[in-house]
């Protein structure tokens, strides 16, 4: 037993100089919000609910809002998410008609998504935006006859992932991989000293540190095709009245060097380094949640090697693998934020290709 006062030292969990949560023991909190701004928006922009059946087609354009909060506590590797999310999605319809294409848009709002429900699905409102013509009142029901489904289908995905750990659950798995090491056979210990492996010569040396990335920090690579000419999709990529269009979202776009830049109602910013019209846009581009003062380098590359077809080379270099809140997603949201926010959306808005 104890003094009074001092405490059973078996009982406590003391302070590591090297800042070490050994195997969890302390809770450890993760901010979840813009991971599950990003996954959400993943999930629910740009699902096709009516493709022309019955003369209407009907789609989902973007996640214009999420407030709330959402967290993931974790302790011992037991994993207790946390969130309280209202959400509003848009969506847009068209129909063919006499006068030519008619288009409504509307929007579905999710008021409540909480972690005390997770086991049920969430209310779900459809709203028209604009006059209740007989178009809008048509795709309204047809948002809700098979719009609805499909939205709360991904929005239980959305619960399960978070369920799972969220944005801490590949660092947790790697934590219980490291855990279990194989057990070494016997005499191996002494082979390995016999049979080191030789040392690499200096030039192989030179030449593998210069193809790997700081530690800390990926680099993101895709090449993309469109069919259009390479100062159409340059236009459309350094004019923010065409990015408030395909992204349903704010932007302010400055088209000078040194100029800065606006992107997804404030999330991205930056600043232009480089621009040739058609040819190639070069950028210091950064999350708002990323550690403060950090920025990636965005080159963009624009060939145009037949009449009417551009590929764009992406490369952006110093991507940090975990934001400010220590979340490990951050790679993978860029990379798919490029792929389906930016440029599968131009090609569905733009009619440049699929």
């Amino acid at each position: 037993m104890a003094r009074y006062g001092e405490g059973d030292k078996r009982w406590i969990v003391e302070e590591r100089a090297d800042g070490t949560n050994v195997h969890n023991w302390h809770w450890a909190e993760r901010d979840c919000l813009e991971w599950s701004r990003a996954r959400l928006s993943s999930l629910l922009a740009g699902l096709t609910v009516l493709d022309g059946e019955g003369g209407l087609t009907l789609r989902t354009v973007a996640l214009d809002k999420l407030d709330g909060e959402a967290y993931v506590n974790i302790r011992k590797g037991k994993v207790i998410p946390g969130y309280e999310l209202s959400l509003t999605l848009s969506w847009e319809a068209e129909a063919a008609s006499e006068a030519g294409v008619a288009k409504v848009a509307g929007a579905a709002e999710v008021p409540y998504l909480a972690d005390e429900n997770a086991d049920e699905d969430p209310d779900l409102r459809v709203t028209v935006r604009g006059d209740e013509t007989p178009l809008a009142r048509r795709a309204k029901d047809a948002f809700l006859a098979r719009g609805k489904p499909l939205v709360l289908e991904k929005i239980r995905e959305f619960v399960a992932a978070m369920a799972k750990g969220g944005p801490a659950k590949d660092e947790l798995e790697s934590k219980k991989t490291s855990a279990k090491p194989a057990p070494a056979a016997p005499g191996a210990a002494s082979a390995a000293k016999k049979e080191e492996p030789p040392a690499p010569e200096p030039a192989a040396k030179e030449k593998k540190a210069k193809g790997k990335d700081k530690e800390g920090f990926k680099t993101i690579e895709m090449t993309e095709k469109f069919y259009c000419r390479a100062k159409d999709i340059y236009e459309i990529l350094m004019d923010e009245n065409r990015w408030k269009g395909f992204t349903q979202s704010n932007a302010r776009i400055s088209r000078d060097v040194g100029g800065e830049f606006s992107l997804f109602d404030g999330s991205i910013t930056g600043v232009n380094e480089e621009l040739q019209e058609g040819k190639l846009i070069a950028q210091k581009w950064r999350f708002g949640s990323w550690p403060d003062g950090l920025y990636s380098s965005v080159r963009l590359v624009f060939d145009e090697p037949e009449s009417g077809v551009t590929i764009i080379k992406l490369k952006q270099t110093d991507v940090p693998e975990e934001d400010k809140y220590g979340n490990s997603t951050v790679v993978e949201n860029t990379e798919r934020g490029w792929r389906e926010l930016i440029f599968q959306r131009i090609r569905g808005v733009f009619g440049f290709g699929i």
